[in-house]
């Protein structure tokens, strides 16, 4: 009988990202960002990488993987990828068996059943590595907080460093780490090892400072991504976007008892809309929310797992701040939120599984279902994308002007990742361009239109088997 439910998942991951690669016919766009200027910095030097994106941490990775062992770049990415997410799914189920053992087997069903994470399977995201240093630092912290020992609270800061190189938002693991040893303050038995934390707090945020200055002095490290964050976090920023998206909203109500309360109505709106995404990405573990039970046991769960607790608290907060600042929020953030809350859900759904043993193994059947769902797509694969690329190497000019409605087909083209400006101004000024390349079926009146005004004509049509079309437009 196998006794490793972190083995098991770990191994189980691991297939279920090989089956999602698998049905993989074009990179997403982050990931053919990341590889195009990864090739070029393997090429090049780091200086293109760091010229190209201000936080290039995982294009080195990628890039110094292909140069130095000779792995394709594709290939490399997806290989890390896959590797951070088994490993993530296998430090939450150990984080689970440390605490609740009986638990352990229904974590390993949430953390490769759940949507919000396994649902990007495919893709190659800095994500994973953002997630896994992040939760080996929850792991770490669960070592330190049993055996105490000043090597194990220092072995939590380089995990939280190595996340923090992915995506800058694992910082916030500093302070959910405070306040998840503020009660062992007050504790006299406790006290000593929170006191021992806090101090290699204090400490490694110095060195942290000191470090991040001589990467910008001496390394010329970019700045604008930590610029970007402090403005995010700038409490002056902050309340006059809010205040600006206020008012919009308020001139655009009838009545003015309504436009007193456009404030109030955009901040529960934006926090109703968080949570509706994180129930949405739950899957089929949602359902266990219609149980009154659960309700009452989500304490208990928070006391088991305290840490995760404070980081999914300090995390809604930031999806809240970058909600209101950009106006805008998307699965991909707030997928951390979901992968934070999994030792709660596992906990949850064990009792569940004690109070209701048959409702539970429908459950169990339907997450199999999602688990499946989420790594094999049924629908049409981009591969006109493939097929423009193709045909635009063979028969342009390298040199020429080209608009590029989606990169991936310059990508496919060999020809870098271009940032074109938006349709409409393309269509605006196409004198600007030698050669167009939109979607569009090609008979839409619009476009025919346009064409005739511009004595322009579609040179070739590539569709998929959805009839989804890249146009080649010049004359």
């Amino acid at each position: 009988m196998v006794k490793s439910p972190a083995l098991v998942t770990f191994v189980s991951s691991l297939v279920l990202s090989l089956i999602a690669v698998a049905g993989v016919v074009t990179v997403g766009k982050d990931a053919a960002f990341y590889l195009d200027i990864a090739q070029q910095t393997s090429e090049h030097g780091i200086a293109v990488a760091q010229a190209q994106f201000n936080w290039p941490w995982f294009i080195l990775l990628l890039a110094g993987t292909h140069k130095y062992l000779g792995v394709p770049l594709e290939l490399a990415a997806y290989l890390w990828c896959a590797v951070f997410m088994a490993g993530t799914c296998a430090l939450l189920v150990d984080n689970v068996r440390r605490r609740v053992p009986a638990a352990a087997w229904w974590a390993s069903l949430v953390v490769l059943a759940m949507p919000a994470f396994n649902e990007f399977r495919g893709d190659i995201l800095r994500e994973f590595g953002f997630w896994f240093f992040s939760v080996l630092t929850f792991w770490f912290a669960l070592r330190w907080q049993v055996a105490g020992g000043w090597w194990r609270a220092l072995s939590l800061f380089p995990a939280i460093l190595c996340a923090a190189l992915f995506r800058l938002e694992a910082l916030l693991l500093l302070p959910a780490l405070a306040l998840w040893q503020l009660p062992s303050l007050l504790c006299k038995e406790k006290r000593a090892r929170a006191a021992q934390l806090y101090a290699l707090l204090v400490l490694l945020a110095g060195i942290a400072g000191l470090g991040l200055l001589l990467l910008v002095e001496v390394f010329a490290l970019p700045v604008s991504r930590l610029v970007y964050y402090a403005n995010l976090l700038n409490p002056s920023h902050l309340l006059q976007s809010f205040s600006v998206f206020a008012e919009q909203l308020g001139d655009s109500m009838t009545y003015k008892y309504s436009r007193d309360d456009a404030g109030t109505i955009i901040f529960f709106g934006m926090l109703a809309t968080l949570l509706i995404k994180f129930g949405t990405l739950l899957g089929p573990f949602a359902l266990l929310l219609l149980d009154r039970v659960t309700w009452k046991q989500l304490f208990l769960s928070a006391r088991h797992f305290p840490l995760f607790a404070w980081a999914a608290l300090l995390y809604l907060l930031v999806l809240m701040v970058f909600f209101i600042q950009e106006q805008f929020t998307i699965s991909r953030y707030g997928s951390f939120l979901n992968l934070l809350v999994v030792p709660h859900v596992a906990l949850l759904l064990y009792l569940f599984a004690q109070r209701h043993p048959r409702l539970v193994k429908g459950l169990v059947v339907v997450a199999l279902l999602v688990m499946l769902a989420n790594v094999v797509s049924l629908g049409a694969k981009k591969t006109h994308y493939i097929e423009a690329g193709q045909w635009l190497s063979q028969n342009v000019a390298s040199d020429s002007s080209i608009y590029y409605d989606d990169p991936r087909i310059a990508y496919y083209a060999g020809r870098g990742y271009p940032i074109s400006p938006p349709l409409e101004r393309a269509l605006a000024d196409p004198d600007a361009f030698r050669y167009l390349l939109i979607e569009a079926d090609g008979d839409e009146p619009w476009l025919l239109a346009w064409l005739q005004q511009h004595e322009l004509r579609v040179l070739a049509r590539f569709a998929n088997r959805k009839d989804d079309a890249v146009l080649v437009i010049g004359n």
